[in-house]
């Protein structure tokens, strides 16, 4: 089938392909209560879901002396870590990934994980081999700065107004609209609907087999 819109499709990692949000949510408020810091609710601790870790924890966290940042976030990585639960890929990815990869895209994740914890996830869901390239926050500038498409769309040779972005958050959508691609919301992550649809994203999906079905149709 001929691709009609777009040659590269950039996934977000947690909250569109992992089912890990309220994991994610329930470690930063968990690493705020070891440090007697002011826990933030489950809509403020799940809105910097897809930032870089530094840049989440300082915004979770405000009251926090930046030089005690490095202890909040060693308090993160052991909740997140020490005591991960299972987390699984969201019902019927890897069989769009499969197609998408089946037909001819480019496929890549743009994310907010770091790069030790993006492997460990790609690793443990047997996913490394489906992605022709990954962008980590901490090897270049966090959402939503343009950097990772602009970087991934040099590396793979592609065009940006052939790439789509698909994420959970406003920090994705924003992202794309920074570097000048388009881009597809999810709404089953960390972002409410409403926010998402704000950003104009050229698809609202509220499901992975809604999403796999416009990707099929449409991209």
């Amino acid at each position: 089938m001929a691709r009609q819109q777009f040659d590269l499709i950039v996934f977000d990692w947690d909250g569109t392909l992992m089912d890990s949000t309220a994991h994610i949510t329930r470690s930063i408020q968990a690493a705020c209560r070891d440090l007697g810091l002011p826990v933030p609710a489950d809509e403020a601790a799940s809105y910097v879901i897809g930032l870089g870790l530094r840049d989440a924890l300082q915004i979770a966290a405000p009251s926090l002396d930046p030089s005690d940042y490095p202890r909040l976030a060693e308090r993160y990585r052991y909740h997140y870590l020490v005591k991960e639960a299972r987390t699984e890929l969201f019902d019927g990815v890897l069989d769009m990934l499969q197609e998408l990869r089946g037909l001819g895209y480019l496929l890549a994740v743009a994310t907010g994980k770091s790069r030790v914890g993006l492997n460990r996830a790609l690793d443990e869901a047997r996913l490394t081999s489906l992605f022709d390239g990954t962008r980590c926050a901490d090897e270049t500038f966090s959402k939503p700065h343009p950097a990772m498409l602009h970087e991934l769309t040099r590396e793979l040779g592609q065009d940006l107004a052939r790439t789509v972005m698909i994420g959970d958050t406003t920090h994705d959508l924003q992202m794309a609209v920074n570097a000048g691609t388009a881009s597809i919301a999810v709404t089953y992550g960390a972002h409410p609907a409403e926010a998402l649809a704000a950003l104009e994203p050229a698809f609202v999906a509220d499901s992975v087999a809604s999403l796999s079905d416009w990707l099929r149709t449409h991209a």
